[in-house]
Formats: C-alpha cells, structure tokens, sequence
C-alpha cells in the first residue's frame, strides 16, 4: 500500500476511534458495571491489527489514547485506557497471529477485553495499593465478554468488506 495513503487511512482510523470513544463516553454503561464502557473504539483497533497489522494497531490506539486525553483531560484515565490498551493489543495479536485457525475475530476480540480489563484492574490495585479492587474483576470480565463478542462481530463484518475495498483502491494503478 502506498506510504501517503496508508498514513491518511491510519490518521482516519485515529479519527474514527477518537470519535467512538468521545460518543461512547456518553453512553449511559456504567449501570452494569462502574466504569464499564462498550469498547467501541476497539474495532477500529481489531480491524487496523487485521488489515495494517501490529504496529500499525498499537500506533492508532496510543494515539487514540493521547488525543482523547488531551480533548478530556483525564490523565489518570490515560494511565488506565493505555495499560489497557497495551495488554489488550498484544494479547490480541498474539492470539490472532497464533490462533486464528482456532479462534475468529470474536474470540480475537473476547480475548482482547479480557486482557483490557485485567491490566486496568491491575493498574488500579497498584495506584491504589489495594488488591481488593481484584474483587470486582469477574464482573468486569463476564461485560467483557459480551462487550468482546459485539466488537468482534462488528470487526469481522468490517474488515471482510474493507479488504475487499483497499485491494481495489490501493492495488491498482492510478
């Protein structure tokens, strides 16, 4: 793919998860979880980890982060969604990259949820210097079940038609 292109794509996908993040924010979650939110923003990251791969993936998603934080100015919500995102990323790659022939974009996902929540848990029992936080992660991780098989799905749905759109646009002359 063509270095100018890829780097509008990315900076739109950054655009686009920016913008899910900021809509989700007002979405009213928090009565099944405190804190709880959809993860919106992580199809745009699954569907950039599926087409662009790793790097690209995490670029977006830090850069997702930053900007948001800049926009809200919650720096210690930074500090979570980062942890977050990190572990949720590799965790993601590594299962998509090893496991695809076992698990879908849905497990991919799921998977990916799960690690978000845990590395937030973990941060905050640090920052905290309380691992009783630890409690309240089994019903994070059962929302993050659901929450993991909705973005998968969208993702799979998403990026099987985007494929099939950047080999048109990317790959042919002009």
């Amino acid at each position: 793919m063509g270095g100018i292109k890829r780097l509008i794509f990315l900076s739109l996908l950054v655009s686009i998860g920016l913008g899910l993040s900021v809509i989700e924010s007002m979405m009213p979650v928090s009565f099944v979880a405190p804190g709880a939110k959809l993860g919106l923003s992580n199809i745009v990251i699954l569907i950039t980890l599926v087409i662009f791969g790793f790097k690209d993936a995490l670029t977006v998603g830090i850069l997702k982060s930053i900007v948001l934080t800049l926009i809200t100015g919650g720096v210690i919500s930074f500090i979570y969604s980062l942890s977050g995102y990190i572990v949720s990323c590799i965790l993601m790659y590594f299962i998509y990259r090893n496991f695809s022939n076992i698990f879908s974009l849905i497990g991919v996902s799921i998977f990916g949820a799960l690690g978000h929540n845990f590395a937030q848990v973990l941060v905050a029992s640090l920052m905290m210097k309380n691992f009783r936080i630890f409690s309240y992660l089994p019903l994070l991780l059962l929302t993050g079940l659901f929450t993991g098989y909705f973005v998968g799905l969208a993702s799979m749905y998403i990026s099987r038609n985007l494929q099939k759109t950047f080999n048109n646009i990317f790959y042919t002359k002009g």
